[in-house]
């Protein structure tokens, strides 16, 4: 990409129709990368309110939900209007919440709430759509211990093989997706690199979770130590998109073979820094919160970076970021893309090396989707 970058830098930039961004074309004109810095804030947090981390949206009023990831602190799910104003909130207590999912049938939020990190069971849980500040919190299934996927072997340029072993074992759901008839809710587990599927999530009672998949490329040993994280289906659903934090990846699940089919996990891009949060276009492309890079970018049907946007510009008076800063998850609703800013510091050993650190007050931003 760099190269590609490098060899485009002396041509003509091309303006492109209906949005602020930058079309950079090489003679091919077939071939562009789109490229748009400009980030709106969409929504401030209120004071002491931290970390946002899972976000969805109701397509129908356009109310975006957004979790908090909070550790031992008040962790909270938040209701915010078209606008940004913030509607409703619901107290979850002591166990950080991660992924988001909107059931557009039943009028539903699900939630993936890790209890593994408080000594506490991990689970999904779902509340009406339309929740206050007392509204029902429903469990709808635990999240079983599996442990770590097998280890995985790594060739090296000079044929030689690395072999990686894992060995964490928590229950951390992380990310959720439903499929178009809200009847199938997949869902992946960060730490111990499996993918789980809940059948009929509105109406079971008690819910069953069956394992589909538990492959060594869902774990990780890199950093940010989280391995399988958003998630995103094709638009024929014979496809699971998943971002693993920690090798900089996407990977894709076929969902047409069997649970547990040896193989049917297989990358489809690198180089993503840091591949956090996925959302999936009416053309098909995968939109990713890259959140080591401070940006999103998108996927063609190849996995390759097709668009850019956003960026980090520093920190206001006011304590907020400005642009993106550790995007976390995003959702897509109409034209636009919001993205929550996590901005959680990651390194505890050096004071003063990153911008997280001096964040105050956090946000969800809002980009245009180019429309090319």
């Amino acid at each position: 990409m760099k190269s590609i970058l490098k060899a485009c830098l002396p041509l003509l930039l091309v303006a492109v129709a209906g949005g602020s961004g930058t079309a950079i074309a090489d003679d091919d004109h077939s071939r562009r990368l789109f490229i748009d810095r400009d980030v709106d804030t969409f929504a401030v947090l209120a004071e002491g309110v931290k970390f946002p981390e899972g976000i969805t949206a109701n397509p129908k009023n356009g109310d975006i939900y957004v979790a908090t990831f909070e550790g031992g602190a008040q962790n909270k799910l938040l209701r915010f209007d078209r606008r940004g104003r913030l509607e409703a909130t619901r107290v979850f207590g002591i166990t950080p919440l991660l992924g988001l999912e909107f059931d557009r049938i039943n009028r539903k939020v699900y939630i993936a709430n890790v209890g593994n990190f408080v000594n506490l069971p991990s689970k999904i849980q779902r509340i009406a759509a339309n929740f206050n500040g007392s509204t029902a919190i429903e469990d709808v299934a635990e999240i079983p211990s599996v442990g770590a996927p097998a280890p995985r072997t790594v060739g090296n340029p000079d044929t030689s093989s690395d072999t990686i072993y894992f060995q964490a074992f928590a229950r951390v759901p992380n990310a959720m997706v439903l499929n178009r008839h809200g009847n199938v809710l997949y869902i992946s587990d960060s730490f111990q690199g499996a993918i789980f599927r809940i059948d009929d999530p509105a109406t079971c009672d008690p819910c069953n979770i069956v394992m589909i998949n538990h492959d060594p490329l869902l774990a990780t040993a890199g950093f940010p130590p989280f391995g399988a994280n958003g998630l995103a289906l094709s638009h024929d659903e014979k496809t699971l998109f998943i971002a693993n934090t920690g090798d900089d990846r996407v990977l894709k699940l076929d969902l047409t073979v069997p649970p547990l089919t040896p193989d049917s996990v297989s990358v489809f891009a690198e180089s993503i820094n840091g591949a956090d949060g996925l959302a999936i276009d009416k053309r098909g492309r995968v939109w990713v919160a890259a959140n080591q890079a401070d940006e999103v970018v998108a996927l063609n049907e190849k996995g390759k970076v097709v668009a850019k946007l956003g960026e980090f510009r520093g920190i206001r008076g006011n304590g907020t970021p400005i642009g993106l800063l550790f995007p976390a998850s995003l959702v897509i609703v109409d034209d636009e893309i919001f993205v929550t800013n996590l901005a959680l510091p990651l390194t505890d050993t050096v004071t003063g090396d990153e911008p997280e650190e001096d964040v105050s007050r956090w946000t969800i931003s809002r980009l245009k989707m180019p429309r090319h």
